[in-house]
């Protein structure tokens, strides 16, 4: 194993400058408080926001940076406060870890929208002055209000791509009311977050279509993922066939792409939600005027909701698609979301690599 570097009880993989090259690192996270609960962490998802933090692209990151805000573990030590959660529990923590839990928001379990800011799950800085540490590590403190229960016998290790992944086109659906059986959607992309706006759309009895640049995931997309249709978005022919066609649309794609085209597919009245980050949104107004459509956007749910889609998922039998990794592994796979080239998660085997 390469040379740990810091000292602590809390092992973890972290970035130390903008080439995001991760390796071993020790530091110790606070003690339980009286609302907190440890988790012992067995699985981390990797997200594309792994990247941008531990290379530096946004231009904020505090290094050593831990990235990781898909976890899932066992609680091991409660606050004396704590009521939902007892030792041996499965748990989970998303993308953020504290808020003022004051403001309107808060009050209305949106924390992700805190007045103040919601606290990132890493790179944060914490009411404490802390800079935050994410689920690249063995295991994670946090205050009970940001922790979600996982379900009895779902499985941890597919879990944890709900936290990020899913809820951020899960709290766009149902905001939308797109859990309406018979309805038609579209999902541009189909990546960590398209896959599962695709699994989300047929556990709603919906009629879903996947528009995709590349033909090779025609397949994936029908028999694995279960759509219904598969349109290249680059063949205008294919394209105006779906004319008028759809009632919601959700734009996972974070590349730039022409909006026009696809807002010319929603029926009057229909809606395109967009969950992934293009450097611009370009749009004519008769896009929108025209047929009465519209344009929204979206972050991770709140709390609550979190805690509703991990019980839907449950119930429903909605699983990720994952790839699980070895921590060791985790600098290469970071190189392969680069590139694209998962299928459709990676999600790091925390309990049994990370020694």
């Amino acid at each position: 194993m390469d040379t740990e570097i810091g000292s602590g009880d809390c092992l973890a993989w972290a970035a130390r400058d903008a080439s995001g090259i991760l390796s071993p690192y020790r530091f110790n996270r606070r003690v339980v408080r009286s609302n907190d609960v440890r988790i012992e962490i067995t699985h981390c998802g990797v997200c594309y926001g792994d990247v941008h933090w531990t290379r530096n692209l946004h231009g904020d990151t505090k290094y050593p940076l831990v990235p990781g805000h898909e976890i899932v573990g066992v609680v091991t030590e409660v606050g004396s406060n704590v009521k939902g959660f007892k030792v041996g529990d499965h748990a989970g923590v998303g993308t953020y870890v504290n808020s003022c839990g004051e403001c309107e928001y808060c009050n209305d379990f949106l924390e992700v929208h805190c007045s103040k800011g919601s606290i990132f799950t890493f790179n944060g800085l914490d009411s404490d002055g802390t800079i935050t540490k994410g689920g690249y590590s063995s295991y994670i403190i946090v205050k009970e209000r940001y922790c979600y229960m996982i379900p009895d016998g779902y499985p941890l290790a597919m879990a944890a791509p709900l936290l990020c992944a899913g809820i951020t086109v899960y709290t766009p659906m149902m905001r939308h009311k797109m859990n309406q059986p018979g309805k038609s959607l579209g999902v541009i992309g189909l990546g960590g977050l398209g896959h599962m706006a695709v699994k989300f759309g047929k556990a709603f009895g919906l009629k879903v279509t996947v528009f995709s640049t590349s033909k090779s995931k025609k397949e994936e997309a029908l028999k694995l993922l279960g759509a219904d249709k598969f349109v290249i978005s680059s063949d205008q022919q294919q394209m105006e066939s779906m004319t008028k066609s759809l009632d919601f649309i959700v734009d996972t794609a974070s590349g730039d792409h022409p909006f026009d085209p696809y807002m010319s597919l929603l029926k009057i009245g229909g809606v395109l939600v967009l969950v992934g980050f293009p450097s611009e949104v370009r749009l004519n107004p008769g896009s929108l005027n025209l047929g009465s459509r519209s344009i929204s956007g979206s972050l991770p749910g709140g709390t609550k909701e979190t805690q509703a889609m991990l019980e839907f998922c449950a119930a429903n039998k909605v699983y990720p698609e994952i790839e699980l990794i070895n921590i060791q592994y985790v600098n290469e796979a970071l190189e392969r979301l680069v590139k694209r080239d998962v299928k459709f998660r990676f999600v790091i085997d925390i309990k049994n690599s990370l020694k």
